[in-house]
């Protein structure tokens, strides 16, 4: 009874202080992006220093976005829940030659900080024409699974 005893004591202990780090994206965001300079990076040195971006949208400027997050399993007594450790997103915006035009960094801290505009467009049409129904019908046709053939 004592070694059963010992053992759990043991076990709880052992789970308590291994904390599991799960980590996705790019790590040392926050001290990689102090090396980048506006007007002198170009996007060798950006994939060299970063790798590849998280993600890519090309509008005016192509926008780079690389994402750094960092969470922990909790203690014992918040039975396991995890906590946010670090979250890190770097914003890079690259002009047509392909220099670093503008970055932003933000961390959790910053995140909160960030203000959203409330305003929401709102319908155009007051009333769906006969096109826009007809349309509707012919889409949901098309996507309805019953409907397609296998092709063989």
């Amino acid at each position: 009874m004592k070694k059963l005893l010992l053992f759990i004591f043991i076990f709880i202990l052992s789970c308590s202080t291994n904390k599991v780090v799960k980590h996705h994206g790019v790590h040392f965001l926050d001290k990689k992006h102090k090396k980048l300079v506006i007007n002198d990076t170009n996007i060798n040195d950006i994939i060299t220093l970063l790798g590849e971006p998280s993600t890519k949208s090309s509008f005016d400027n192509d926008v780079w976005i690389y994402i750094e997050r960092k969470i922990s399993t909790g203690s014992i007594f918040k039975l396991g829940k995890e906590q946010l450790i670090v979250n890190n997103v770097l914003v890079l915006e690259l002009n047509q030659m392909g220099l670093l035009a503008s970055k932003d960094f933000y961390n959790k801290d910053t995140m909160n900080n960030i203000k959203f505009v409330e305003n929401s467009t709102g319908s155009v049409y007051s009333k769906r024409s006969f096109v826009y129904d007809f349309l509707s019908s012919m889409r949901q046709k098309i996507n309805d699974p019953m409907r397609k053939k296998d092709k063989d």
